[in-house]
């Protein structure tokens, strides 16, 4: 499994993250997100999720 990364964090390689909750387990409805070099990471459905590289 990949690295948990928080939402907000910058400067992260270009690429597709998924939702996941706060102990990497899958969530109903992840978001799933495409970012571009040195973008945010966006904010997650709900606190405490977290982003995963997919």
């Amino acid at each position: 499994m990949s690295k948990l990364i928080k939402p907000g964090t910058d400067n992260k390689p270009a690429g597709t993250y998924i939702e996941v909750g706060p102990r990497g387990g899958q969530v109903n409805n992840p978001r799933v997100v495409n970012i571009d070099s040195g973008d945010r990471l966006p904010p997650t459905q709900k606190p405490g999720h977290k982003w995963t590289k997919k």
